[in-house]
């Protein structure tokens, strides 16, 4: 799983004391939340995260979750401290060297992460086969990608998340 705050290397040239305490925000409410669902924080790269995870349905899961307490932190928040993240997340074989997760796979999930929207999580065909009867949420299917520097398409799902469904007619 990847994750990527939104305009944060914008806020960073404009207001960087400020940039560096949402960041320590970001932490605070994202930190806590990996290890319910068995994550395991690889790196973070500025206002990125590479998490690992025993399962697609804990990945997929943890995302939801984050997303949710990013988004009940939102409502309250003020404009210029809003934590806006995209999360993509891909499901294949890694290889573990000096602490760090190399391959493939990880290579396909960094690059899903940007077609996420605002606020959003896309997960891949192989995500996808894994989470699709386990979970309640609802998925759109993406085009098939040709993501940089991956010599394969790639089916990509975007995950439905509560807020973004409209609302039902009574």
């Amino acid at each position: 799983m990847f994750t990527d705050m939104v305009g944060y290397t914008k806020l960073t040239q404009s207001n960087e004391p400020l940039a560096l305490k949402i960041l320590d925000r970001h932490n605070q409410i994202i930190r806590p939340i990996l290890p319910r669902y068995r994550g395991r924080e690889i790196k973070a790269m500025g206002d990125s995260l590479m998490v690992e995870f025993e399962s697609a349905l804990d990945a997929t899961s943890c995302a939801i979750e984050i997303q949710h307490a990013l988004h009940d932190y939102n409502v309250s928040a003020r404009d210029e401290w809003r934590i806006i993240l995209r999360i993509g997340i891909h499901l294949g074989d890694v290889v573990h060297s000096d602490g760090d997760v190399l391959g493939d796979a990880v290579n396909v999930a960094s690059r899903i992460q940007p077609l996420a929207d605002p606020e959003g999580v896309c997960i891949s065909q192989q995500v996808y086969d894994q989470v699709r009867n386990k979970l309640t949420n609802t998925f759109t299917r993406l085009e098939r990608r040709d993501l940089k520097n991956v010599q394969y398409l790639v089916d990509i799902y975007k995950m439905v998340l509560p807020w973004e469904r409209p609302p039902s007619s009574t």
